[in-house]
């Protein structure tokens, strides 16, 4: 589980294909502090610690992860924003995020808010998607390449976020521009609320 507080962003290294599979290693200043099977949240995807060698460490990415996300967009030298499981001992600065990512959306519009940025993002609507808790609502969480967000001004497949200049420069939001795929995950709890009314 984490909160989708990003710690920082790791720089990918080296790409490598194997089979259906795709094995990433990355760099971070944490790489230490690993451990083989650990798992760490890459753009919001949670992903196992494979290997560390030196100041690099490895991930494999399966094919459903990569049909569901933008790590398959990945190349060497891009920025992937990083968060460690969150411990349980510690408050929930977030709001509760799985690393499970639901689908892509597309940066449609950047826009200055005096100091912030307004970010737009379109995904595909589907309707029986929608009916198992598959959207945004107004003031609701969402988590954006791995980045817990309160969602403004959502519509049947678009929404707003506010970016505040410290998350831009701390994530990968200051590479993100018009035409950028990001991943999503959408609130839990909507999910489990959709799902007990499909039962009643």
């Amino acid at each position: 589980m984490f909160s989708g507080i990003i710690e920082e962003f790791a720089t990918v290294v080296a790409i490598k294909k194997d089979r259906e599979n795709i094995d990433f290693t990355l760099t971070c200043s944490f790489v230490g502090e690993l451990k083989i099977d650990q798992s760490v949240a890459h753009n919001g995807v949670c992903l196992t610690v494979v290997r560390i060698e030196g100041e690099n460490y490895t991930v494999t990415a399966m094919k459903e992860t990569l049909e569901r996300s933008n790590l398959g967009r990945l190349a060497v030298g891009d920025k992937v924003n990083v968060e460690r499981s969150m411990l349980m001992n510690g408050r929930l600065d977030g709001h509760i995020v799985q690393g499970h990512v639901d689908t892509t959306a597309r940066c449609t519009a950047t826009d200055d808010a005096d100091g912030s940025t307004y970010f737009t993002f379109e995904y595909d609507f589907d309707p029986q998607m929608a009916r198992n808790g598959y959207f945004t609502v107004d003031k609701g969480s969402v988590t954006v390449n791995g980045v817990s967000l309160t969602v403004c001004n959502p519509t049947q497949h678009t929404f707003q976020v506010a970016i505040i200049p410290y998350t831009f420069d701390h994530t990968n939001f200051c590479d993100i521009h018009v035409g950028s795929v990001v991943n999503l995950e959408f609130d839990i709890i909507g999910k489990y609320i959709a799902r007990l009314q499909q039962l009643n």
